[in-house]
């Protein structure tokens, strides 16, 4: 059997999580800008496929091969990092203040990654500046104005709309990196991640990591979005509502259930499942 209960699934994050938060300051710069760049690739597969006159969803359909190459390659991805440090913390294994130091390294190389790709994307689609993109440009533009200025026209309810969509978002992407621990094939680990990071693309919900990319591509292709704009109406939200949706809708809350310190003792209650049914459960 290639597949995973659920106990062991969370207790293999955990262990990933405390893996990733010991790493060198260096690896996490490095595989968090290799992630950035290869996320936003996908996103930029996503655009190039609705660019040439297919609906929107087949591009959320092809986007998780960004996903499930970075996570193969074992890269960091701050979102998914999100859920999977929490638990190390929960399980008293990690510090606190180790895991924040972890995700501001590994932000900075998202980040880093995210918007060298975008300079590298405008380059070749505008030849350095003497085209204005076309088709791709337009969408890129229109992408990156409805996650800031669309936001900014509501004032404090299109930030708490941002926020709220980033809880969304990062509570399906950390699904996608949850369930790449359920299965012990390559085949197995790409379907169970492709998901929920389908449906997260699919309702366009903020994710800090993309917005990276999207939105300072959509800047260089001359879109009316500040530094300022991106940030305080997109950035911050977005990376508040990731973090919350992903340590407490995925992280803590599937910690808490299927791993957290049980009770010991000799009483049998009445409804105990049998020997062996808790496993047979799982893995139906």
């Amino acid at each position: 059997m290639d597949s995973v209960t659920p106990t062991e699934l969370v207790r293999d994050g955990t262990a990933a999580g405390l893996k990733k938060a010991q790493l060198p300051v260096r690896d996490m710069l490095l595989r968090g800008a290799l992630s950035g760049a290869i996320l936003g690739i996908a996103t930029s597969l996503a655009f190039v496929i609705v660019s040439q006159g297919l609906p929107p969803i087949a591009g959320a359909i092809a986007f998780p091969v960004g996903f499930v190459i970075l996570v193969l390659l074992g890269l960091e991805l701050v979102t998914g990092n999100f859920a999977l440090f929490p638990q190390a913390v929960a399980a008293r294994k990690l510090g606190a203040g180790q895991m924040l130091s972890a995700w501001c390294w590994v932000y900075a190389g998202n980040l880093l990654g995210s918007v060298a790709y975008a300079v590298l994307f405008w380059a070749a689609y505008t030849y350095f500046g003497t085209s204005d993109g076309g088709a791709l440009a337009e969408i890129t533009r229109a992408v990156a104005e409805k996650k800031t200025l669309a936001y900014a026209e509501h004032g404090a309810a299109g930030w708490a709309t941002a926020l709220t969509k980033a809880v969304l978002c990062n509570w399906m992407v950390t699904i996608g990196t949850v369930l790449a621990f359920a299965s012990r094939s390559t085949i197995g680990r790409i379907a169970a991640m492709w998901l929920p990071i389908t449906i997260f693309f699919a309702h366009g919900y903020e994710h800090c990591v993309v917005n990276m990319f999207v939105i300072p591509a959509g800047m260089l292709f001359g879109a009316g979005i500040s530094a300022g704009d991106w940030w305080l109406w997109n950035q911050i939200p977005a990376t508040l509502g990731n973090i919350a949706g992903g340590a407490v809708l995925t992280g803590l809350a599937l910690w808490y259930t299927h791993a957290r310190p049980q009770p010991t003792g000799n009483v049998l209650l009445l409804g105990t499942p049998g020997p062996g049914h808790d496993e047979v459960g799982e893995r139906g």
